[in-house]
């Protein structure tokens, strides 16, 4: 198995401690700031034009997997520290580096130390580039972004970055983003390879000569809500069963019931087919229903999701932030053959008055999970997490995962436990 090298971590370190702690630099990708034009700048009271950030992660996992001789503990550490520079005639630039430690013996399956004996946690370590790309913004309706980059569209169902492992998933892409209306936005971009979070040692762990384009357009309608149509096709070389053009629209929005609740809804319908280097013939639908309320702290809502299959083959959504879809305890990342009906129940409750407790996140969702082709009973699922805002800028979370196996998989649990401190 790889191990860091010391010269490589002790530079990110050193980059991590020598930033200075501010609110202004709090998020992961700060937005620049226009400097003025024509002008100097002072030489003691403007701010550099480079300003780097951090994310730092320790998160402990526990699997408990039937079928499987050991139970699983993988403590791990996620480094990750770069910077982004102040906008020039419209351009600016990211650079992000990301190291990925295990602390203590390795007493679980990373996909590559061949610790088969222990359930996965797909936290291998690695050293790599995670973001690098550069931002030309001429005009406050259209920006292009060049080189890696975390893509995220719409509620990540489709594309995402994966931001819950240790290793994000991003892109080698040109990405276009414009607003050509103050209620209009249109995305498309073009990806030529696929940084996966299986890490650069993996053979799982990059998509190379891919061909991938996204659309995706969006315009809100008041008092209708949020109207979202997209086309994405995806041709996969390295993984050809995934490719496929997949068309869909979705509607989310909500409507006041009273002062103080609100009714909750969204819809989703898309249509996939195969594309590109896929060798099989298919025609798969999605469909989502979802409803609920929201009244001060309080949020409860049901869904149906539905993603077809024949027997041979399934819908897929291989770029998407799966382990937010279908569970936590991820049992269906790759969608059965016979497709997946899942239909859940997500409570939520937030701490809202002042107090030791203010910015708590209570949240519990529970799955049934059925196939969506002969109507077998695969298991069903409770989840439950607390995140706590321990201060600003650092982030404790407890979760949880249990897996009640029916007619597919085996019976697993999962237990989390993370501290998340951004600079």
């Amino acid at each position: 198995m790889k191990r860091i090298k010391a010269e490589y971590l002790s530079g990110l370190v050193a980059l991590v401690v020598g930033i200075n702690v501010s609110p202004a630099i709090a998020q992961t990708e700060p937005q620049p700031k226009n400097p003025p034009q024509n002008e100097q700048p002072a030489p003691t009271s403007d701010p550099l034009p480079i300003k780097p950030y951090a994310d730092i992660r320790y998160r402990l996992e526990l699997v408990d997997q039937d079928g499987i001789p050991e139970n699983a503990t993988a403590s791990t550490l996620r480094i990750r520290a770069g910077f982004v520079t102040d906008e020039w005639n419209g351009l600016s630039a990211v650079v992000e580096g990301e190291a990925i430690i295990a602390i203590g013996k390795e007493r679980f399956n990373d996909t590559i130390n061949g610790r088969t004996q222990f359930p996965i946690v797909a936290d291998a370590e690695d050293i790599l580039l995670n973001q690098a790309y550069i931002r030309w913004r001429p005009d406050s309706r259209i920006e292009a972004t060049a080189g890696r980059q975390a893509v995220n569209l719409d509620n990540q169902r489709w594309v995402g970055s994966v931001g819950w492992r240790q290793n994000d998933q991003t892109l080698d892409a040109i990405k276009i983003s414009a607003k050509p209306l103050q209620n209009i936005s249109v995305d498309y971009f073009h990806a030529w390879r696929v940084n996966r979070i299986f890490g650069t040692d993996s053979p799982l762990g990059i998509w190379r000569d891919t061909d991938i384009h996204g659309l995706r357009a969006g315009v809100e309608i008041k008092p209708v809500g949020k109207l979202s149509g997209y086309g994405y096709w995806l041709d996969i070389p390295s993984a050809p069963a995934l490719s496929s053009r997949t068309l869909g629209v979705r509607l989310s929005g909500d409507q006041a019931l009273t002062k103080k609740a609100k009714l909750l809804y969204a819809a989703e319908y898309g249509s996939q087919k195969e594309y590109g280097s896929n060798p099989l013939v298919f025609n798969h639908d999605y469909w989502l229903a979802e409803a609920g309320f929201a009244t001060g702290p309080f949020t409860a809502k049901v869904g149906l999701e539905r993603l077809e299959g024949d027997g041979i083959s399934a819908l897929q959504t291989p770029l998407a932030t799966l382990h937010a879809f279908n569970g936590w305890s991820d049992k269906f990342l790759l969608t059965p053959a016979n497709g997946l009906r899942d239909i859940y129940a997500d409570i939520g409750y937030k701490f809202s008055q002042d107090g030791p407790l203010k910015g708590t996140l209570l949240r519990i969702v529970y799955h049934d999970f059925n196939s969506a082709r002969l109507g077998i009973d695969y298991g069903s699922e409770w989840d439950a997490v607390m995140s706590i805002p321990a201060r600003k800028n650092i982030t404790l979370i407890g979760k949880i995962a249990r897996y009640n196996a029916d007619l597919f998989a085996t019976d697993t649990t999962k237990i989390w436990f993370s501290i998340d401190a951004k600079f």
